[in-house]
């Protein structure tokens, strides 16, 4: 008979490969800012919003709060030093006016961090009280982080272009967001199941706009910004 434990860490494994690829999805984007030694247009907003969702989803899979949930801390880890890296990219390259933005955006996101931490280790003393606390904080954040590839769809559809949705970046959301979801229902965890059955949703839609609007003849919609990179599903696997 199969164990259920044993299905769910191989999916969870897989689910830690396929997240490593979306983590590095905006690496060509950080080479371009390394080469011309300038952010452009670019905006520092979804790798500070997938930083904070991933270091609150390590901070879940870790046994202190999640027993039995190691691999969402390992990739969101993964991903919390991926997104640590493009920042300090940004960073190096970015106007002193950005550089303020961001150095204040980042600070409040680490107090926020180390205050949930201390919080719940010393004030919430069982792990399904732990669990359910930054379970919450998790969907929430995450649903937020989650919310900007609407923006993308919007500009889809109205431009009927898929020029800013590539279908491998869509394709690989849809299946990370299948296999963390599978992985939350094999041992059912609510807050895993949320975002990343979102993320499939939001996948699938995407996939759909994509087919539609291929091959269609663009409709102009105003001046159009380039470097829109989707959110990480990390397990959120972050995405967790």
């Amino acid at each position: 008979m199969v164990n259920p434990d044993d299905v769910r860490n191989v999916v969870g494994i897989i689910g830690n490969f396929i997240s490593f690829g979306l983590f590095l999805s905006p690496l060509p984007t950080f080479l371009t800012i390394i080469r011309k030694r300038d952010v452009e247009e670019f905006v520092p907003d979804p790798y500070l919003a997938t930083f904070l969702n991933c270091a609150l989803w390590v901070f879940y899979g870790l046994p202190v709060v999640h027993p039995n949930s190691i691999l969402v801390a390992t990739i969101n880890g993964t991903g919390l030093a991926i997104e640590a890296a493009y920042l300090s990219i940004f960073f190096a390259f970015a106007p002193r006016p950005k550089r303020a933005k961001m150095l204040c955006v980042l600070a409040v996101e680490l107090a926020f961090i180390a205050a949930v931490v201390a919080g719940v280790v010393h004030g919430v003393h069982t792990h399904e009280k732990r669990s359910l606390v930054v379970g919450c904080l998790c969907v929430f954040f995450g649903t937020l982080m989650y919310a900007s590839p609407l923006t993308v769809m919007k500009k889809v559809i109205v431009t009927q272009s898929v020029e800013y949705m590539p279908f491998t970046l869509s394709f690989v959301s849809f299946l990370n967001g299948i296999c963390w979801t599978t992985y939350a229902l094999i041992r059912f965890d609510i807050f895993i199941t949320i975002p990343n059955g979102m993320g499939t949703l939001l996948g699938l839609v995407q996939l759909i706009l994509y087919f539609c609007y291929y091959g269609s003849t663009p409709k102009s919609s105003g001046t159009m910004t380039t470097g829109m990179e989707l959110p990480v599903k990390a397990g959120d696997g972050d995405n967790i």
